[in-house]
């Protein structure tokens, strides 16, 4: 199976980010997406959040109500080695080309995308290899629903 886009994400402040079928992704981030908690969210090292929809799916079977966007990620992708998705790891969408930067801690917004609103279920200190991810933009461009996703060399 090829890795592909699935959802592309976008708010103008919180969650659940909204679906859309393309998004510019620029070294700021996602073009119409807004963060409101700037200090833990946002900046050039964390410009792009992602998540998976292969884990999105397998926390659905446990019976929690998360789909994607509900987590504040800005891209779902599916068919990714999620634990090749690591500090480091460099990735292309499309034709642009991200970081993997670090995990992304949850917080309390994302609480009504999981049973008991137990946020840390995605928390990578508490259940390794289940958190979403944190990028950096290394090239720009345009990136659409359905874009094929490739992991590259490491940094």
């Amino acid at each position: 199976m090829t890795a592909r886009i699935v959802s592309l994400n976008r708010s103008s402040g919180g969650v659940p980010k909204r679906q859309v079928d393309e998004a510019l992704i620029t070294i700021d981030g996602v073009i119409g997406d807004q963060q409101s908690d700037r200090r833990h969210h946002g900046g050039p090292d964390r410009a792009v959040s992602l998540y998976s929809l292969d884990l999105i799916g397998q926390l659905q079977l446990e019976g929690h109500p998360i789909a994607p966007g509900t987590a504040g990620e800005n891209v779902t992708v599916a068919g990714v080695d999620w634990r090749a998705m690591r500090p480091g790891q460099r990735f292309a969408l499309g034709d642009t080309e991200l970081e993997v930067t670090g995990f992304a801690a949850p917080c309390t917004t994302i609480r009504a995308s999981f049973l008991d609103e137990d946020f840390t279920r995605i928390s990578e200190k508490v259940n390794p290899g289940w958190s979403r991810v944190y990028a950096r933009v290394l090239r720009e461009g345009t990136v659409r629903r359905g874009d094929e996703v490739r992991l590259l060399d490491w940094a």
